[in-house]
């Protein structure tokens, strides 16, 4: 007897569903299970004597998901069994003949329920922990080797250049300029002085958008700046345009006026940058817009000037104004000098610059940040040997009488005949170093220096000193003087026409001959004229003539004088009276006459007296060399000739004689060369003397170039003498002279 099949789920004896077993698999859900009983695919019932014959394959019913849901969950956390457990079994399926399509079952074509079981995840395969762990090693071996290389090339290789490039935008590298020496008189006042100034300066870098929150901070600077520090705007907006450089200097030497104008400038507007509001727009830049960001700040807010600094630097002053400008120079923009000795002691007088670093923040001193300094050593001071009084005098005299006689320009120099030093040196007209733009380039340089022109009859001193000292005559040596005298083809004259002079050799220079001259020099050759001219040569170069003085004054000239055998035709005659073949420049010919005053020894001028170092330390100049020129006898004799010039009736210089003191002088009236260096015109009036001529201390000479008003020395330089030559004695306290002149005769009757 057969037992009936229970529908699956039933319990048997129940109708309730038992809950499952702990620990048994459920079947899947929406599969059929096999009914309590009945034996599985391929197995018999135990206990049957027959066999069952295979139930019939049903199509499993469809269930919705949520009609199991203990069921789903507990399939997902049960672990899996082998496949014949918990499954319903399967009908065998007929094997379909080849090349025909399978037979779809009207259940084959159902659509699927929507509610999947899970699938059991695939089991992984697990990689060898080995290999996993070198490849990680290696890995991590080269990223840390590139951070190991960038280290090494930050703190090793670049460490310098990169610890370089973070000072250059932390530190502000400020050159310190060191202090100018002066220039003083011989009594130490000051000539040239340096006074505090200020340079203005900027860093661009502190004008970029992005630092100062407006598009336009340049512009603004300069135009805040442009009124005060006298720089056109373009100039300054274009230097401020030039991020990468974090120095420039906008404005050089200005006033502490004008320091302290521009600082109260940028006070007021860093304050109402530093407002609330101001700090509240300067947050929101570069912020998005949808968070209240802005592109820039509005213009009361921004301080165009923050930065703009100063630097304490120093001013050239010339607190005479124009006394001895043509002689001290001048500096240029830069503070260096660039004309006079300015120029010449520029490297004495500068010293060294030195410099400082800070560390600054929004153009701000950070004080622990620390710095450097390297200071600067100050230059050194000169003292000359100008005597301020004299030169005044000088000055004012050879100004005056320019002005006078419609003169180009003239020049006064005073010397010292015992030691060489120049004790005025004044040129005319002038100019006034503190304000180089009404000055003109021709005023600026020293012609009692630069200038070379032929000196006339003063150069006949140097001419009768060789004949004197050569012996071939003497003071009272008759000389007869015709006119015209002709050599070499060509008429020679003296200044003005006369019948036959019958004149002794004091004569001759007394009363300026030119073919007296001429005559007295022909015999140092016996006849042989190119003799002579050798022998005036030698003499010619031993008292200075184109040779240079040895102040090494810049663009000084140092004169002309050609040789013997290269005189042609009236050169032969004309280089003994001062004309033609040879130049002089002021210094020259005053030394000249100096070296007659000293007894016939020639001391080499000087005009700087010392120099005091950084140290305090002061260091005269050496004096000057000295040189026998002629003997002392022929310089005494000289200088009684020359005191016939101005004291005797028939003399030319009658006009510089002082009261008091005796004078010995000579006039000089040179045709002067044209400026193209062909022919003459014009004139070089001049005089040149010394006093007491008993016991001779000074020496001064004045030299005018194209006068208009007249043309002789006598007439116009010999009061320009008298009166800078008095001043000098007095100032000096020299002592009247305590005899008379000897008062020489200058002619002879046939």
């Amino acid at each position: 007897m057969t037992t009936p099949r229970q529908p699956s789920g039933s319990g048997s004896g129940s109708g309730r569903r038992q809950p499952p077993r702990a620990g048994a698999a459920r079947p899947a859900a929406g599969r059929a299970q096999p009914a309590k009983g009945q034996p599985a695919k391929g197995q018999s019932a135990r206990g049957q004597s027959g066999k069952v014959p295979p139930a019939k394959a049903q199509p499993p019913k469809a269930q919705p998901a949520k009609a199991q849901p203990a069921r789903a969950q507990s399939a997902k956390a049960q672990p899996a069994r082998s496949a014949s457990v918990g499954r319903t079994p399967r009908a065998p399926q007929q094997r379909r003949p080849e090349g025909r399509p399978p037979a779809r079952s009207q259940a084959a074509v159902r659509p699927r329920p929507k509610s999947r079981l899970p699938q059991r995840p695939k089991a992984l395969r697990l990689a060898e922990p080995k290999r996993r762990l070198r490849v990680i090693t290696v890995a991590l071996s080269l990223v840390f080797s590139v951070f190991a290389g960038r280290l090494v090339q930050l703190q090793l290789v670049d460490a310098d250049a990169l610890a370089a490039d973070a000072n250059n935008n932390r530190y502000q590298n400020i050159p310190i300029t060191a202090e100018r020496g002066s220039i003083t008189s011989s009594d130490g006042v000051a000539l040239a002085a340096t006074v505090d100034a200020y340079d203005i300066t900027a860093d661009p870098a502190m004008f970029t958008p992005e630092a100062t929150g407006i598009p336009d901070a340049p512009e603004q600077a300069a135009a805040l700046l442009s009124p005060i520090i006298g720089v056109s705007k373009e100039k300054i907006a274009a230097d401020l345009h030039t991020p990468k450089t974090r120095y420039k200097r906008l404005a050089a030497q200005q006033t502490p006026a004008a320091k302290s104008q521009i600082s109260d400038l940028k006070a007021g507007l860093e304050k109402k940058a530093g407002s609330r509001a101001c700090q509240a727009q300067k947050k929101l830049l570069g912020k998005p817009a949808d968070q209240g960001g802005r592109t820039r700040v509005d213009n009361e807010c921004a301080n165009p000037l923050a930065g703009v600094f100063n630097r304490d630097t120093q001013k050239r002053i010339y607190p005479a104004e124009g006394l001895a400008a043509n002689l001290v120079g001048f500096v240029n923009g830069e503070g260096e000098g660039a004309g006079g000795l300015e120029l010449q002691y520029q490297k004495q007088l500068a010293g060294k610059d030195g410099h400082s670093s800070y560390a600054q923040a929004g153009g701000r001193l950070v004080p622990t940040a620390g710095g450097s300094m390297d200071p600067a050593v100050p230059g050194n001071d000169i003292k000359l040997t100008i005597n301020r009084d004299i030169q005044w005098a000088a000055q004012r005299a050879i100004t005056d009488q320019v002005a006078n006689s419609g003169a180009e320009k003239g020049y006064v120099v005073v010397q010292d005949v015992k030691t060489g030093q120049v004790i005025a040196m004044a040129s005319a007209p002038g100019f006034n170093p503190n304000d180089l733009s009404l000055a003109k380039q021709s005023q600026m340089g020293n012609p009692a220096l630069v200038d070379a022109y032929e000196p006339g009859s003063t150069a006949k001193l140097m001419s009768l000193a060789a004949v004197l000292d050569s012996g071939k005559a003497n003071w009272d040596t008759k000389v007869t003087v015709p006119y015209p005298l002709v050599r070499a083809g060509q008429e020679f004259k003296d200044d003005v026409w006369h019948n036959t002079w019958y004149l002794t050799l004091a004569g001759v220079l007394a009363k300026s001959s030119n073919i007296g001259t001429i005559e007295a020099v022909e015999t140092l050759g016996d006849g042989d004229q190119l003799k002579a001219n050798q022998i005036l040569d030698g003499y010619l170069r031993k008292f200075g003539v184109a040779q240079p003085t040895g102040l090494k004054f810049p663009g000084e000239a140092s004169g002309m004088l050609k040789k013997p055998e290269d005189l042609v035709a009236s050169e032969k005659y004309n280089i003994s009276f001062g004309q033609g073949p040879m130049q002089m420049n002021a210094l020259q010919a005053t030394s000249v006459y100096s070296t007659i005053a000293n007894g016939g020894v020639r001391v080499a001028p000087s005009i700087v007296q010392g120099i005091t170092g950084p140290d305090g330390k002061y260091t005269p100049t050496p004096p000057g060399e000295q040189t026998r020129v002629v003997s002392e006898q022929t310089a005494k004799t000289l200088t009684s000739m020359l005191e016939s010039v101005v004291d005797d009736e028939q003399g030319t210089g009658g006009k510089a004689a002082i009261p008091g003191y005796r004078v010995a002088g000579k006039t000089g009236t040179a045709n002067r060369g044209a400026a193209d260096g062909k022919g003459y015109d014009g004139y070089t009036a001049s005089f040149i003397g010394f006093a007491p001529a008993d016991a001779p201390r000074y020496t001064v000479s004045c030299t005018l170039q194209g006068p208009v008003n007249g043309h002789f020395g006598g007439q116009l330089c010999g009061p320009v003498f008298k009166q800078v030559m008095e001043f000098t004695l007095k100032t000096m306290q020299v002592p009247p002279s305590g005899s008379q002149a000897p008062n020489l005769p200058v002619e002879w009757k046939p």
